[in-house]
């Protein structure tokens, strides 16, 4: 599976322009993690992309992402891609066991999280986005409250990151493609 057959399924499937850069973000993260850790960074793409395809379709537990992964076997993308997106719903009962699994659990959140607090800075920017005001945020409850700031801790946990690191991290992974992700600034 290549990237852009990923990116095919993904605009096949998923209409929302949100939800699209979200994978873009998760994307963004997850590939510089495998070049970090010297991994296919291609296979580690297209699971960050196909994470979400099917979430319009299935928006809830449990039929996310499990109705999704029958039509990705369809389209013949591999069992250890299926198996981190399934991995990536903690309610999916599959185990995260690989690096690839608890990368992309690690990013999924953390990801959204960074967009909704690039969307309140003044520019509207990631490069706004200081590892602080992330934490301080965490702690808003009611701020971007659909996500689950456990997920976040708990994804850095398993992956053997120190939290502030992994912020930094992804920060700087979506810093260098915010323009594709919509977060290079309002100017």
């Amino acid at each position: 599976m290549t990237r852009d057959k990923a990116l095919s399924i993904l605009e096949e499937f998923t209409k929302s322009e949100s939800l699209r850069k979200h994978a873009l973000a998760v994307e963004a993260c997850v590939a510089a993690y495998a070049k970090k850790f010297e991994e296919d960074e291609e296979k580690w793409s297209v699971t960050a992309l196909l994470h979400d395809f099917d979430y319009e379709m299935h928006p809830d537990a449990p039929d996310h992402p499990m109705k999704g992964e029958p039509i990705l076997a369809e389209r013949g993308v591999s069992d250890e891609i299926r198996r981190a997106i399934l991995s990536h719903a903690s309610y999916s009962g599959v185990s995260r066991d690989s690096r690839l699994e608890k990368t992309l659990f690690a990013c999924d959140e953390l990801a959204g999280f960074l967009t909704a607090i690039s969307y309140v800075k003044p520019g509207r920017s990631i490069h706004e986005v200081e590892v602080k005001s992330v934490r301080k945020k965490m702690k808003d409850k009611g701020f971007a409250r659909s996500v689950s700031r456990g997920d976040i801790d708990d994804g850095a946990r398993e992956l053997s990151v120190d939290l502030d690191a992994h912020i930094e991290f992804c920060i700087a992974a979506m810093k260098a493609r915010a323009a594709e992700l919509g977060l290079a600034g309002a100017g």
